[in-house]
């Protein structure tokens, strides 16, 4: 089992900037975490990818954040981060940290309960 618990949201103005940390608790032996990253979902909308990163580092970015958002991880902690800059109402959403893990060669999905970005114009 891996438990994610979100933190960081909250209520910025247009341009500001926010933090998001996603900390994960492994409590199953042997499971790692492949990828990591966050996803959001506004009212009426399906949720979208919105960054992820592998174990090595490598990062995937929606083209509607790549140049403002960046993405870290923290393989010795389990914690991944998500730097939010210049900040648009668009981003407003409930964003959930997801992790695929994989463990003896199958791989799984878990997700957070996610945490509430809103950003005002």
């Amino acid at each position: 089992q891996v438990q994610l618990v979100e933190s960081g949201g909250g209520l910025v103005q247009a341009g500001g900037s926010l933090r998001l940390s996603c900390a994960a608790s492994i409590s199953t032996f042997s499971i790692s975490i492949r990828d990591i990253g966050w996803y959001r979902q506004a009212p009426g909308k399906q949720r979208e990818l919105v960054a992820t990163i592998s174990r090595s580092g490598d990062t995937n970015y929606a083209d509607s954040v790549k140049d403002r958002f960046t993405i870290s991880r923290d393989n010795a902690n389990n914690t991944v981060n998500l730097q939010m800059n210049s900040l648009k109402p668009d981003d407003t959403a409930v964003y959930y940290c997801n992790a695929k893990t994989y463990r003896w060669g199958t791989t799984s999905d878990y997700w957070g309960q996610g945490t509430q970005v809103t950003v005002s114009s």
